[in-house]
């Protein structure tokens, strides 16, 4: 979805439970700030590291357990600054959100989330950042190999997993990225046209690429998850 204005953000952030807007945080935040001021509580990555750790996201969610009733945003600003650790860490406060709460991911990179925050949030992308006009960042053989993912027949899924497989270093990782990369095309696909034939195979891939960071086998996975 899209939206026209940054002075738009705070009422779009509180008709849902878990939001990402593709906007810069610096700006996001103070327009927050004015309009909900101490109901907005912030996220933000450590001035010494740049990134935000799992212990940070699990002292910020701690606050959810305020007996409060009112509406209350959690914002993470730069989310892309999330590791691995505390992407998940973050996840498990979104298994059963409170109705009163409002949990806001600001980046201007939403494909350097993890799929699986992607497929529970509501993506907001700002018209003025052009963020469904530029490239996805990987190499043309990652795109190419994410766009026959994508498009393959079940022989030429038997075949893409097996060249995937072969990788010789890492093989796991590479697939990943390219899983990701396909992930990141769908969306960008569908916000751009609104037509929902490419979210069909969505969940195929969302379920591939958690199964893969479980160390699950490549060529095996490919096949049992897209089929």
């Amino acid at each position: 979805m899209f939206f026209d204005n940054l002075s738009d953000l705070p009422t779009l952030a509180q008709k849902t439970n878990f939001s990402i807007f593709a906007a810069d945080s610096r700006e996001a935040r103070k327009v927050l700030e004015k309009t909900y001021k101490s109901a907005a509580l912030f996220l933000a990555p450590d001035e010494k590291t740049g990134k935000i750790s799992v212990d940070m996201v699990r002292d910020f969610t701690a606050l959810t357990n305020s007996r409060d009733t009112l509406d209350r945003f959690f914002v993470v600003l730069n989310a892309e600054t999330l590791n691995q650790h505390a992407e998940n860490a973050f996840l498990k406060n979104l298994e059963e959100p409170k109705s009163h709460h409002h949990f806001v991911l600001v980046t201007k990179t939403p494909s350097a989330l993890l799929p699986t925050i992607l497929s529970r949030a509501q993506i907001f992308y700002l018209k003025e950042t052009n963020s469904l006009s530029k490239q996805v960042a990987v190499s043309d053989k990652v795109k190419t190999l994410a766009k026959q993912l994508i498009t393959a027949d079940s022989k030429q899924l038997i075949e893409l997993a097996s060249e995937l497989s072969k990788k010789k270093d890492n093989p796991r990782e590479y697939t990943l990225e390219v899983v990701g990369t396909a992930i990141e095309i769908l969306y960008k696909s569908y916000f751009a046209t609104n037509q929902e034939k490419f979210l069909k195979k969505l969940p195929n891939l969302l379920t591939l690429y958690d199964n893969l960071q479980k160390n699950g086998h490549v060529k095996l996975h490919i096949v049992a998850d897209m089929l």
